[in-house]
């Protein structure tokens, strides 16, 4: 599991989705917050979004020619025909509610190459009572233009493609008002122009059990209001909520959503993810981070907006005195790797536009978490240099190469080109929302452990190539380096021994 929230303390679009591009429009959940257009600097990304819930487009009026028609009217009929036809077939759903059986386990378990067509007001309904509406592992299967709602799925389990089966396409579908995660993901998905909205757990969930998700793609998707269930409130610390969950995912391409008004963080990439390409996404008023990338390696997060994020953890977490850097954009035990394969041997962040968050940027790392670290919370996985967790102990661990492969290491990230916006009157603070962070904690334990004391620290903060430079700071902002009592203004932060935003502009007032 993740460790977002573990404070100082404890830690010691394209035309062809038919998508509809709108600017300004209102959002609907959550904090109810409006969004507004981003700055037109040169290089800014679109305010344009995916608005795909207020009005999802219409599946086809007619069954295909070749298409089994599925009749609401009769209860499992969908389910039945699913099993009595062969693979790659069609099947086209009347308009109306669409029951399963009776029993929890009752499900559509598709067949390789299936797909599923809904016509203009067709849903298929849980009732409260079925835990999962796709299963199975089935490759290829297609569902389009569907409302999926009222599934009970289980903590931690998802109502479509509940196996996390390879291969699936899911467009132009609702999938809304479920307990668990609406839809998981397996390998060579393609998840475009859906909704994902009001789910209990996350909006999307990719993870397979025993294994990777490889070559992911979630494109021009509104991911709105999910974690109903306030899944961090009632498990303190589990780091199973956000809009977007991604697990051991090897190659994603995460681009032109719209993540909005989720309880918790928007995206989260937690625990040996790799390759990801974050762009042209507009992430707003989330409770939580915007995008938390955790215990993972090689990415590029650009030409995003970021906006009114954070407020809620934020805020309830300086309330409380805590003094670590909660940010909105938040790296915790991750960098780039050139021995990992992938687009990128870094982590690349730039030309996003950051406005009215609470925080910014935090880069951290945990000298205490490490292979076969009781403080490790990744449920006892390694890293992906060193996959056998018990080579991770003494006296191995004391030298190369496993002093260096036993830990995830927050290293070669690049920051740069983005415009960094604070107004603390919009965002309603008078303290602790201004930070730019590098920094980890003092290494105590366990007692065998080879990253005692500051070294960790001095590391991530001098020697592991992290570099902020060329952006753009328009208000009041802070920097946080080495340790959170090393609180610096922008001169102390660009000189040395930080020497930080080298070729960097700073406005102390916005609007001024």
């Amino acid at each position: 599991m993740g460790i977002r929230r573990r404070h100082w303390a404890l830690a010691a679009a394209s035309a062809a989705l038919a998508l509809l591009a709108v600017t300004g429009c209102a959002s609907t959940q959550g904090t109810g917050a409006q969004p507004t257009a981003a700055p037109t600097t040169s290089g800014a990304p679109s305010a344009s979004v995916a608005r795909v819930c207020a009005k999802p487009p219409a599946g086809p009026a007619k069954a295909p020619a070749d298409a089994v028609t599925v009749d609401p009217a009769v209860v499992g009929d969908l389910a039945a025909k699913t099993k009595d036809n062969p693979p790659n077939t069609t099947f086209w759903l009347r308009p109306g509610k669409h029951l399963l059986d009776p029993d929890r386990y009752a499900q559509v378990v598709p067949k390789q190459g299936d797909r599923y067509l809904g016509a203009p007001g067709a849903v298929l309904d849980g009732r409260e009572q079925n835990q999962y509406a796709f299963g199975g592992t089935a490759r290829g299967v297609a569902i389009r233009y569907l409302t999926v709602r009222g599934f009970v799925a289980p903590q931690n389990e998802g109502v479509v493609n509940h196996d996390s089966a390879d291969g699936w396409v899911i467009e132009h579908t609702t999938i809304r008002n479920n307990s668990g995660a609406g839809l998981m993901a397996g390998a060579h998905q393609r998840v475009r122009a859906n909704c994902l909205r009001g789910n209990g757990q996350y909006g999307l969930n990719a993870y397979r059990s025993g294994g990777r998700v490889g070559d992911l793609v979630v494109e021009g998707n509104e991911i709105v209001g999910n974690d109903t269930g306030d899944w961090e409130r009632r498990r303190p610390g589990c780091g199973c909520t956000g809009g977007a969950k991604f697990w051991a995912v090897d190659g994603a391409d995460v681009r032109g959503n719209w993540v909005h008004d989720n309880r918790g963080t928007g995206l989260w990439a937690d625990t040996n993810n790799n390759d990801f390409r974050i762009e042209n996404n507009v992430i707003e008023a989330n409770d939580g981070a915007a995008l938390i990338y955790e215990t993972s390696y090689n990415a590029v997060i650009r030409n995003n907006t970021i906006r009114r994020n954070n407020w809620v953890e934020g805020r309830r977490a300086a309330e409380r005195g805590d003094d670590f850097p909660f940010a909105t954009v938040y790296l915790s035990e991750s960098g780039g790797e050139p021995r990992i394969r992938a687009r990128t041997d870094k982590i690349e962040i730039y030309q996003n536009v950051l406005e009215n968050n609470w925080s910014g940027i935090t880069l951290w790392e945990n000298a205490d978490r490490f292979c076969n670290s009781p403080a490790n919370t990744s449920s006892g996985d390694c890293t992906l240099l060193q996959r056998d967790t018990d080579r991770c102990a003494q006296p191995a661990i004391d030298r190369a190469p496993l002093y260096a492969d036993c830990r995830w290491k927050t290293q070669r990230v690049d920051i740069h080109d983005n415009r960094f916006v604070l107004d603390e009157s919009v965002v309603r603070c008078t303290a602790k929302c201004d930070r730019m962070a590098v920094l980890a904690n003092y290494g105590t334990y366990p007692d065998w452990s080879p990253y005692k004391g500051e070294g960790v620290a001095e590391a991530i903060t001098g020697e592991q190539h992290n570099r902020w430079h060329d952006n753009a700071y328009v208000g009041p902002w802070r920097f946080v380096a080495h340790d959170p009592s090393q609180v610096l203004g922008f001169g102390q932060w660009q000189g040395p021994p930080y020497r930080q935003d080298t070729g960097s502009t700073f406005r102390a007032r916005a609007g001024g």
